[in-house]
């Protein structure tokens, strides 16, 4: 199990799921053809989870004297995974994942693609021993690597089977693949300040440079609050502008339900939250929104699918 909690198996099993879900909930249900067969499309979900799973683990490796202050029952570097070993993991899970962009950039006749593999790694390389020690920077990274974790399906399953005569067709589906992107980038990068809160004390011993220590706990947790408008609104103008015009009642009610009223609760409960317990919780509900919100796309696509 160490070897699981050190590569944050619920994190990769949310992003497989993510992009199955899009495939499998979505791109399938379009009449477009796919550059990737079934089985190439789970080594891109493999490769894909590999790269992040080797992130996570040369993050815990720089990460050890703030873990040992933020969560020292659950620190796996320097306990219970030697620092070698740990080493070796995170070479071996990142070959892994890019000899397998290698060999997909070339099934889908597109070599240069395999630099996406590389560039990915070495900015979660960059992150874990510099970036995140850098004002903002550090979460705006993690956010966009996590977003274009939705966009790789396009550039890799959309992109090389366009042609002429279906290229608006996958335009729209790559500008809604986009879609969630952005709305993945902006409730993580919530997320990512939500997580400087809770460990503040021991990023603050180890001389990191969060907003929560630049700005104080209290004036942080009001600019959350204040950027947690953002996804509201965006959400409430999609429903509105797709959803309630086209008489879509299903969608409309899972949003709602599922995402808008968590993100109301989160702005309501981050505006009386003070303690690590409380943002931990609050880092909770945003990964409840992040769930529901991949999944809203199997539903949507469900409602189009069988609306009357």
């Amino acid at each position: 199990m160490s070897f699981f909690k050190l590569i944050r198996y619920p994190n990769l099993i949310m992003i497989a799921l993510m992009q199955l879900i899009f495939r499998y909930g979505f791109l399938k249900w379009q009449d477009v053809p796919l550059a990737l067969a079934d089985w190439q499309y789970f080594l891109l979900v493999f490769a894909t989870v590999c790269i992040a799973a080797g992130g996570y683990v040369i993050n815990d490796i720089f990460d050890q004297g703030t873990d040992f202050v933020n969560k020292p029952s659950k620190a796996i570097i320097g306990h219970k995974i030697t620092e070698s070993m740990g080493y070796n993991i995170y070479v071996g899970l990142t070959i892994i994942g890019v000899c397998i962009g290698f060999y997909l950039s070339n099934v889908i006749l597109r070599p240069s693609f395999a630099t996406i593999f590389i560039l990915i790694a070495s900015i979660l390389y960059i992150y874990a021993t510099s970036l995140k020690q850098m004002l903002i920077v550090g979460n705006v990274v993690v956010a966009l690597l996590l977003s274009f974790s939705v966009l790789i399906i396009g550039v890799f399953d959309l992109y090389p089977a366009t042609y002429e005569g279906n290229q608006r067709q996958m335009g729209v589906l790559f500008s809604i693949l986009l879609d969630y992107a952005i709305f993945s980038f902006i409730i993580n990068f919530i997320r990512e300040l939500v997580k400087d809160l809770e460990d503040v004390n021991g990023d603050y011993n180890q001389g990191m440079n969060t907003l929560p220590i630049v700005l104080g706990v209290k004036r942080t947790t009001h600019v959350v609050l204040g950027l947690s408008i953002i996804p509201l609104g965006i959400l409430l103008y999609y429903i509105n502008e797709y959803f309630v015009i086209s008489n879509l009642f299903l969608a409309t009610i899972y949003c709602l339900l599922t995402l808008v009223g968590p993100l109301l609760y989160f702005s309501i409960k981050c505006y009386s939250a003070k303690t690590k317990k409380d943002f931990h919780h609050l880092s909770f509900i945003l990964k409840i929104v992040l769930f529901f919100g991949i999944v809203s796309i199997a539903v949507i696509a469900y409602n189009i699918k069988n609306h009357a």
